[in-house]
């Protein structure tokens, strides 16, 4: 796989090879100050409604993490874009998938709509979302912490039509001009009506089931005021067979603007209610040896395709959040709602630009998720629950209340398993932030001085219930999976109509947040801009406020997490109603704590000429730890605080350098890095908590060509990452980080015919570490991805994708260490191929 990223930068460099020799000196020129984000959604909006490419600015301003949107060539930073025509080719698809096609992130997508995982530059994956980069919508983070437990930032996001542009900054001085992004941000920009028009899209799955409309229309209320609305509603199974409306729902976005002479005003409103399911590690045939896996799909079970939710499962039967008896459907799956209002306002005042931007969001809603305890033969799974003798019958289904062959392949596979359920009620994910900064440039006699000053302030509320439940399932795809029931040779049943416990077997992970983070950030930067060079550096301090408690056995305070109930109220006590999951209300745990870090950054940067530039940069930043550290003996449970302050936080380090290329069609850049930091975590699905230092090298390149009718975007990211310390387990020291490829790389090739573009989107890994320990190998996989539009007539269009078009059979994950004895393990694969049809109709 490492040959074939070589093979796609090699080729690219040929191709570029023309312009770098016809490369002039010219002197850099400093970028146009200006509202960027508006800018290129005029651009974008006009050759997006007009039907054409999109529109390609000499000078391509960029507004993400920095101080003032400027020239890209003109700044020690790296960052790359995706705009509104390449983002509609690649189709309606989920922000994570449109995300893998940008250089430098790591991101895994084969998690859901949501609550994937993102990073950047070897910064480790150790748990889920995104630790160490934010997550924007139009300038300001969709949550504070963007990898909260099971309700990561991405679950209120969405693509659609709205979304005008995709920045991402890596590193640089994404430290210094957000909190909690020492890694970088992420910055989706919604569309804001500056050119008249609109659009209807809907979409069809050609092979599987979804049904999708969309719409946006954008343009002006009088001679000073515009305004954009959009949205989309979509139902359907989705991409792998549930057997039920996996996908339901959509969002509406509406944003209305006021121009005076010296700014503008804008109201942005957003409402998001959506449910998609979320996949797990299923049913994995491992076998070869630990460097040289083979990974496959059993028998009745495609890892691609299927998901063990079906219309037979369920529900998740447990005690609510009062400690009653309560009900939830396996469908919920991923059920965000989301009700926000923000304010952004630009003036100039005396010189000073002074931009403000401000947003209250109401989120909360519930997530299921089911996720792997322990699979084996009918026989053995039997015996491990019911003893020499046990056997096993169907609790739901079709076949309920049948005996189970204990030496037959039930669906080719003879698999029974134990799944753990979990299910997330968050009453309280709102939060409110404001960032308003000033920035002026000064006329010196040698150059400009570029001066902002600003300061930040947020609230974030974690409110939220973990609900857990224990199902016993077997392993059959295409909406099949039962529960089943597991009896003692007497014949005495083990489990409670295909339930082993209500809980998730002991008291672990069942547990009720009620915490707020208040967040206050001065900061400030200078730039110096003279003759062909600039030099900047910048500094903000982050002050916390962290109040709540906490409810759970977890908190091992002496507190009783599992009792006895008669679930059913038929007055016998099966051994499941043994194991019911209680939250102990009247021994709750403190969190009372403040913290305080600096983050700085500086760099410089030599254009050299007019389409190539030098830079480079240091910068430290940090990260919150937010409820990493609680439910672990770092909380002090009676006074609330935390029992060192370098537990507060986790440190960042980086060191960048590399030049900026762009001419003639031509684009290139590529950057050199060298990455420290630390990790406060606990790993997903397990009570593991982690304490460790990492380090990590390499280079990341993008690039374009556009050749008349031709157009390629390509990327590459090579990383070698280490384990520096870990303090828990001494034997990790000096390990690779699971998950971590030496290369990640992607390519966009098109060809636009005039009344038709067809190209490709094509991604890929290489192989990895399943676990920290170094062992089992995931194999690496590329995956293929078409996409072909067509004008039909006047305002007409016809767009099919098919992803996945090769039906790749790419890992992310894998539950197990080494190469199970008997062949039997946990994977996560990328969905299946998936092809739609959309019909657009624009006016």
């Amino acid at each position: 796989m490492s040959k074939t990223a070589l093979l796609l930068v090699t080729s690219y460099c040929a191709l570029a090879a023309p312009a770098w020799a016809a490369t002039a000196s010219a002197t850099a020129s400093e970028s146009a100050i200006t509202d960027s984000a508006a800018t290129e959604a005029a651009e974008a909006d006009a050759a997006q409604q007009s039907g054409g490419a999109a529109a390609k600015p000499a000078q391509e301003l960029f507004s993400t993490g920095v101080a003032k949107g400027r020239d890209r060539l003109d700044s020690a930073t790296s960052t790359s874009a995706l705009r509104g025509d390449d983002i509609t080719l690649l189709g309606p698809r989920p922000i994570g998938e449109v995300l893998r096609t940008m250089a430098g992130l790591r991101v895994a997508t084969s998690i859901g709509e949501g609550n994937n995982n993102y990073t950047v530059r070897g910064l480790p994956l150790a748990a889920g979302g995104s630790k160490y980069m934010q997550i924007q919508e139009d300038g300001l983070p969709l949550l504070e912490f963007a990898d909260l437990f099971n309700v990561g930032a991405d679950v209120y996001l969405r693509n659609d039509l709205t979304v005008n542009a995709i920045e991402t900054i890596r590193g640089g001085s994404a430290s210094t001009f957000a909190s909690n992004s020492p890694g970088g941000l992420i910055n989706v920009l919604s569309r804001t009506g500056d050119v008249e028009g609109g659009a209807v899209q809907f979409t069809t799955g050609l092979d599987f089931d979804t049904k999708r409309v969309d719409f946006t229309y954008g343009g002006k209320l009088g001679e000073n005021t515009r305004f954009h609305i959009g949205g989309f509603y979509r139902q359907g199974e989705g991409p792998r067979n549930n057997g039920f409306d996996g996908w339901k729902g959509g969002q509406v976005k509406f944003n209305i603007t006021r121009e005076f002479e010296n700014g503008y005003v804008r109201l942005y409103l957003k409402y998001l209610d959506d449910r998609s399911p979320t996949f797990a590690p299923y049913f994995a045939n491992i076998t070869g040896t630990n460097a040289n896996p083979r990974i496959r799909s059993f028998p009745g079970f495609d890892l691609r395709d299927d998901t063990i939710l079906s219309s037979f499962l369920g529900p998740v039967i447990t005690l609510d959040q009062n400690n009653s008896p309560a009900a939830f459907p396996v469908a919920t799956g991923q059920s965000a709602e989301s009700k926000s209002i923000g304010l952004e306002a630009q003036f100039e005042v005396a010189g000073w630009t002074i931009t403000e931007r401000m947003r209250y969001a109401a989120n909360g809603g519930d997530f299921s998720r089911g996720f792997p305890n322990t699979a084996n033969t009918v026989s053995a799974f039997a015996a491990g629950q019911g003893g020499a003798g046990a056997f096993a019958r169907y609790a739901s289904g079709p076949l309920a209340g049948q005996l189970i062959n204990p030496n037959g392949l039930i669906n080719g596979n003879g698999l029974l398993s134990l799944y753990f359920f979990s299910f997330v009620r968050a009453r309280s994910l709102d939060n409110f932030t404001n960032d308003v900064r000033a920035s002026k440039v000064w006329e010196l006699p040698d150059g400009k001085l570029t001066t902002t000053l600003g300061a930040y302030l947020a609230t974030q509320d974690l409110n939220t219930t973990w609900l857990h439940t224990a199902m016993n399932i077997d392993a059959n795809g295409n909406n099949g999976t039962a529960q089943v029931d597991i009896f003692n040779a007497a014949g005495q049943p083990q489990t409670l109509n295909g339930y082993f416990a209500f809980a998730r077997a002991t008291s672990l992970f069942r547990r009720a947040f009620d915490v707020n983070y208040r967040v206050f950030a001065p900061y400030g930067s200078v730039n110096y801009q003279f003759g062909k060079f600039a030099i900047g550096g910048s500094l903000r301090y982050d002050t916390g406020r962290v109040r709540g408690s906490l409810v759970g056995a977890d908190l091992n305070n002496g507190s009783v997490g599992l009792i006895t109930q008669d679930i059913n109220r038929d007055g016998v006590i099966n051994p499941a109603e043994n194991r019911v999951a209680f939250l102990p209300f009247t021994q709750p745990g403190a969190v009372n704590y403040n913290y305080g870090y600096l983050s700085y950054s500086g760099g410089i940067n030599y254009r050299a000429a007019e389409p190539f530039s030098l830079f480079a940069r240091y910068s430290k930043g940090a990260r919150a730890n937010a409820d990493k550290v609680l439910f672990t003996p770092l909380i002090n449970n009676a006074t609330g605080g935390i029992r060192s302050n370098t537990d507060k936080q986790d440190n960042v380090k980086q060191l960048e350098g590399g030049f900026k290329f762009r001419k003639d069609g031509f684009t290139f850049n590529a950057t050199a890095f060298r990455v420290t930091a630390a990790d406060h975590n606990v790993i997903n699905g397990a009570a593991n908590r982690t304490d460790r230092r990492y380090r990590a090298t390499g280079i990341e390149m993008e690039g374009g060509v556009h050749r008349g009718p031709f157009s390629l975007m390509i990327g590459a990211t090579y990383t070698k990452a280490k384990i520096t310390r870990d303090l828990l387990d001494p034997t990790l020291t000096g390990k690779e980080p699971r998950h971590q490829p030496d290369w990640t790389f992607f390519a966009t090739p098109s060809v636009d015919l005039g009344r038709a573009v067809i190209g490709a989107s094509i991604a890929g890994v290489t192989k990895s570490f399943a676990q920290d320990s170094n062992l089992l190998v995931m194999p690496g996989f590329t995956t293929v991805d078409l996409f072909g539009h067509v004008k039909l007539f006047k305002g007409g269009s016809l767009q099919v994708n098919a992803n996945n078009v090769f039906n790749t059979l790419g890992i992310f994950e894998v539950n197990q260490a080494s190469v199970p004895a008997n062949g039997i393990g946990f994977a996560r694969a990328i969905n299946g191929r998936t092809i739609s049809a959309s019909f657009r109709f624009d006016f």
